[in-house]
């Protein structure tokens, strides 16, 4: 399956995808970046991967550019990897059930900016990320996964979300293996994991 990446960052996820590649069957065709000095880039450059950069433009309710260099390389599945811009409906609706995001939070719980922060105000003693479908509402499409981590009393939002980051690692490619090998697959409108309507969020703990 090619699948192409979105980035607005570091990357660290993307490095993720792209090592783990292989072992679950997609091939990386393409990084998108709405930041031309986006760190994780430089991944992808590192592996001869193509990519684009655009200068996001609120009234491009398609992203037409971006769509044409989709459709260029043959991409089955977009991947949000630290994303940070708000997908126009229009476009989500040219790819439903093809955009998937990692969000850090254990969805519904905190959709948005600053979760770690929040768990920490919060004294959760569980903290997560979630892989979810993108619809047109924020973070708020079908959760296909998610990853638990405990809460440790000593934890800052800064030691979580470096914690967390370590999880997503894994969390993020094992789920887009998932999705090559049909097991997470959509029929009509309700989401399937082998064969079974998908209830609750498929929990991968390492």
């Amino acid at each position: 399956m090619n699948v192409v990446v979105f980035i607005s960052g570091t990357g660290s996820n993307l490095a993720a995808i792209i090592k783990k590649q292989h072992q679950f069957g997609y091939k990386v065709c393409l990084v998108v970046s709405n930041n031309k000095k986006a760190k994780g880039l430089e991944f992808a450059r590192n592996n001869n991967i193509p990519v684009f950069t655009f200068d996001w433009d609120k009234n491009d309710k398609h992203l037409t550019i971006v769509q044409d260099q989709i459709n260029k390389h043959n991409c089955h599945l977009i991947v949000l990897a630290g994303f940070m811009k708000i997908l126009p409906a229009e476009f989500v609706q040219s790819y439903k059930h093809n955009i998937i995001n990692i969000h850090p939070s254990l969805l519904p719980k905190y959709p948005g900016l600053h979760t770690h922060q929040r768990v920490i105000d919060n004294k959760d003693k569980q903290h997560g990320a979630t892989v979810h479908y993108v619809n047109d509402k924020l973070d708020a499409g079908t959760i296909i996964s998610q990853v638990v981590i405990k809460v440790e009393k000593s934890a800052d939002a800064k030691s979580l979300s470096k914690q967390l980051l370590f999880s997503e690692h894994s969390l993020l490619p094992f789920t887009m293996g998932l999705i090559v090998e049909n097991r997470v697959e959509w029929h009509g409108d309700l989401l399937c994991f082998d064969q079974k309507t998908l209830t609750n969020p498929i929990i991968i703990n390492e």
